[in-house]
This record gives structure tokens, sequence and C-alpha cells, in this order.
């Protein structure tokens, strides 16, 4: 059974940081591209950033570009994604997401297996 479990979330402040961790299991974790994505109440599901363990290549959204990182640790099946200076506007449920392909630039309709979210809030 193809499992991904996300934690880390939380309540910050503006400024703040939080390291999110996806851990998978009941795939070949090498073989597939990671995402994460976020859906805020008033906009819909947008992709953060997706990392691919065949070769290591990664994509993030310009809105996240130099304060967000993501990493992977094959060994442990789990992706990071360390997030720092938040915003208010990064508040949201984080999911995570499994894709057989990377598809160039990650499109949330190649990503078939989720988690069930964990959620960020940034206090202004």
């Amino acid at each position: 059974e193809v499992q991904l479990v996300e934690s880390g979330g939380g309540l910050v402040q503006t400024g703040g940081s939080l390291r999110l961790s996806c851990a998978a299991s009941g795939f070949i974790f090498d073989a597939y591209t990671i995402g994460l994505f976020r859906k805020a109440p008033w906009k819909e599901r947008e992709g953060v950033s997706c990392m691919s363990n065949v070769d290591g290549r990664t994509l993030s959204q310009d809105f996240v570009k130099g304060r967000f990182n993501i990493s992977t640790d094959k060994a442990k099946k789990t992706v990071y994604l360390q997030m720092n200076s938040l915003k208010p506007e990064d508040t949201g449920v984080y999911y995570c997401a499994a894709a057989e392909v990377w598809g160039g630039g990650c499109p949330i309709a190649y990503f078939g297996f989720w988690g069930q979210g964990t959620k960020v809030t940034v206090s202004s």
C-alpha cells in the first residue's frame, strides 16, 4: 500500500521557519518524483517544490525561491521541505505527492499518490 505521511506543520510567526517531512512507503522511492503542494482556503491547490529521486533535479516556484529548500534522504525514504522567512501568504495545508515521471515542471496531474496534508499557519 502506497503511503505518504506529512508532518512538521504548525503555527509560526512571520519570518519564522518550519521543516516539513514527507515519509514514503509502499513504492520504489528512488524511482519517483516527490512534490510538495499547498492549498490555501482562498486559492486552488498549487505546486511549491518538487524533486526527482532519479536524478536529483529540483523545481521550486518563484514565490518560494530563496526561502524554501527541498531535499531527500533516500535511506529514510523521506523528503523534507525547509521553509524559512515564512509569510502569512504561506498559510495553508501542505501536501506531499508522488509521481512516476518528472513531467517537466511537475504538473499536478502527474501525481497519483497523495498524503493527508499538514497544516501550516503563519501569523502576522
